[in-house]
């Protein structure tokens, strides 16, 4: 008799939502398939060749369509159901009403975070369980010596001496591009690079502006890819010198290249290879910046000699970047961000999290290296 009474009440739940309770099971097994598989990696790299791959390639050809992000109002009505869910609990109590109300909001609350972050799982975490960009180019990381590090972050600091002559300047000296034309030129610009790196071969699509880019910086982001969408989005509210360089980081996700230290090594030798001055001042100055990092906390000396040697116009720039990125230093929204980004990427099985963008310091200098 108490079976018989539970199959009815389970039942008679179900049957209060029937299409959101199967879009929770449904979301809910592959989620657990997924964290149950990853380690296997013929079956990742099946699902991000067959079905990862073509969904962002198709999907970022139906949204550059138009030239403002989708991805951004998507965001937004995420929130905006986020906020209805909140008022419809308030409510719910205020008027006490039946569990039966309270269960078609729980399961209309947890059918959709299981179903997005089921597809999150699906169109970008299998990425980091298939085969890395890094093993598919063929490039091999070693141990760089503090000599070594010397001379690749000299290198780059030539190039941006070289190239920031060659670039538009502002009445303050200060780097600056038309920023439709640089949205445009993305397109091609991973054309150059394609031939010798086909692991960066994809669809020339354009990366997007964000209009929320104000907000974008107090939570400490530069940009970002949205695997629903296959748009590589942007903040342009920050200093221009390192916006191009940005362009073809976020780029570069659209393309596959899905841990921070590859898509930071693949869009700054897109950037050179292309050739155009803005991108190419660019990509030489973002390498610089992270060689440049790493360089003065192995050896001060050396990194002074380096520092010295950039150009006033050089200088400007990276004194105007980090007077910019000073203002949100203390931003608590950021702090929060970095810690649930930190903890989605060490979730995904990078243990450096956060310090993963540095980690391109070795693929660039064993990429100059290697050439020379």
């Amino acid at each position: 008799m108490e079976t018989r009474q539970k199959k009815r009440s389970a039942v008679r739940l179900w049957r209060l939502c029937p299409l959101r309770h199967t879009l929770l099971c449904l979301s809910l097994l592959w989620t657990a398939v997924y964290f149950l598989t990853r380690g296997d990696r013929t079956w990742m790299n099946a699902l991000c060749r067959d079905l990862v791959r073509p969904w962002h390639a198709l999907a970022g050809r139906f949204y550059s369509l138009v030239r403002f992000s989708a991805a951004e109002w998507i965001i937004a009505l995420w929130v905006v159901i986020g906020l209805c869910f909140i008022v419809q609990l308030v409510l719910h109590f205020r008027r006490r009403g039946g569990w039966e109300a309270l269960w078609r909001w729980a399961v209309s609350l947890c059918t959709t975070v299981s179903v997005i972050f089921g597809l999150f799982c699906l169109w970008w975490g299998v990425y980091y369980y298939a085969d890395s960009f890094t093993e598919t180019s063929g490039l091999e990381r070693r141990e760089i010596s503090a000599a070594e590090l010397a001379a690749v972050t000299q290198h780059f600091a030539d190039l941006a001496n070289e190239y920031s002559p060659r670039v538009e300047r502002d009445e303050n000296g200060l780097f600056t591009a038309d920023l439709s034309g640089l949205f445009d030129h993305s397109t091609e610009l991973y054309r150059a690079v394609e031939a010798e790196v086909p692991g960066l071969a994809g669809p020339a699509l354009r990366a997007k502006p964000a209009v929320f880019s104000r907000l974008m910086s107090m939570i400490n982001n530069t940009g970002y890819f949205f695997c629903f969408t296959g748009e590589a989005n942007v903040n342009v509210d920050c200093t221009m010198a390192l916006l191009p360089a940005t362009i073809a980081h976020e780029l570069a996700h659209q393309r596959g290249v899905a841990r921070e230290d590859e898509a930071n090594f693949a869009g700054i030798v897109a950037c050179l290879a292309d050739g155009d001055a803005a991108f190419a001042y660019s990509g030489a100055l973002m390498a610089y910046v992270y060689l440049g990092n790493a360089l003065h906390d192995t050896d001060y000396e050396l990194w002074e000699q380096v520092y010295a040697s950039l150009n006033e116009d050089v200088h400007n720039d990276l004194r105007a970047h980090n007077a910019y990125w000073a203002r949100y230093d203390d931003s608590k929204a950021a702090e929060i961000t970095d810690r649930v980004y930190e903890t989605v990427l060490k979730t995904y099985g990078d243990d450096r999290g956060m310090r993963s963008y540095d980690a391109c310091v070795d693929l660039l200098a064993v990429w100059i290296l290697d050439r020379s």
